[in-house]
């Protein structure tokens, strides 16, 4: 089975290539853009007729929050027209596509957890582009999953551990907002969900049809950014003054959903995946 990576260098692509080697029985195919432009379709068609994947997880985005309110072309370009093409080379190749999305294709007014069914509503452009990016796979291509997940960390990257843990050794004092209530994901725990939902694709074959389509995946639990970040000073054995602050004073470009803790049921149910919680995923990785 040859599985290509796009998006290598990232987080998530990172990741994935960390646990590669727990995966023997899998020819994986790492590409960062500078190998596979996500946004020149002749280059897609180029590297897939080179490897012949049987899955593409595209976990190369345009994932800069605020950045893309002062970039929508770039975001688009992306988010939108990268996932379109791989959509359409994936269809003339027969590959399946396993495609990242966010939970900011929500608008986080809800008050209990997201599940597949309910209905986006972005707020910004940067959510805005990744609902188009679906919607593009979708009308596409029938063999596809679309995975939203939320808060990714890891020791991979940039990212918002990496981040308090940089502030914690610059500053005695770390102000962090604690209205906005999500769940952190484990880029490595995220790896492991895509690896698992390949494989039984793979090994199911001709009835996997009924498994296409849209799942959400996080770590378990929830928590606003303020008790991530106190969670992160705590395992990581670090004194520091964490004060919790609302939104309103710490605007940003782009706005947050204020709740938007997603519904695992649909991937536990369908690939019987044990999800730990994010405090234990969070211990594991500080």
């Amino acid at each position: 089975m040859v599985v290509l990576v796009t998006g290598a260098s990232g987080q998530l692509g990172q990741a994935i290539q960390f646990i590669s080697g727990n995966y023997p029985q899998i020819d994986f195919v790492f590409c960062s853009s500078s190998d596979l432009e996500i946004t020149n379709k002749e280059n897609c068609k180029e590297v897939f007729a080179k490897f012949q994947p049987n899955f593409c997880i595209n976990a190369a985005a345009y994932t800069a929050v605020d950045k893309a309110e002062s970039e929508p072309e770039k975001a688009h370009l992306i988010n939108v027209v990268g996932a379109r093409n791989l959509a359409e080379v994936c269809k003339e190749t027969n590959a399946t596509l396993l495609h990242v999305s966010t939970d900011f294709v929500f608008d986080g007014n809800n008050t209990k957890p997201y599940n597949e069914e309910d209905l986006p509503n972005p707020t910004g452009v940067y959510g805005q582009t990744k609902l188009d990016g679906e919607k593009a796979i979708q009308e596409i291509l029938e063999q596809h999953f679309i995975l939203r997940t939320s808060w990714v960390y890891s020791q991979f990257a940039n990212n918002f551990m990496k981040t308090m843990l940089r502030l914690a050794s610059e500053r005695d004092t770390l102000s962090v907002v604690n209205d906005q209530i999500g769940t952190p994901t484990n880029a490595v725990d995220l790896a492991e969900a895509l690896i698992t939902m390949l494989i039984k694709t793979y090994n199911l074959q001709s009835t996997t049809h009924n498994l296409f389509g849209i799942y959400n995946f996080s770590n378990e639990g929830q928590c606003s950014w303020y008790d991530f970040a106190a969670k992160i000073f705590e395992l990581n054995k670090i004194s520091i003054n964490l004060v919790p602050i609302p939104s309103t004073s710490f605007p940003t470009p782009a706005k947050r959903p204020a709740y938007s803790v997603l519904d695992k049921s649909k991937i536990k149910a369908a690939f019987g995946i044990d999800i730990k919680g994010w405090e234990e995923s969070l211990n594991k990785t500080k």
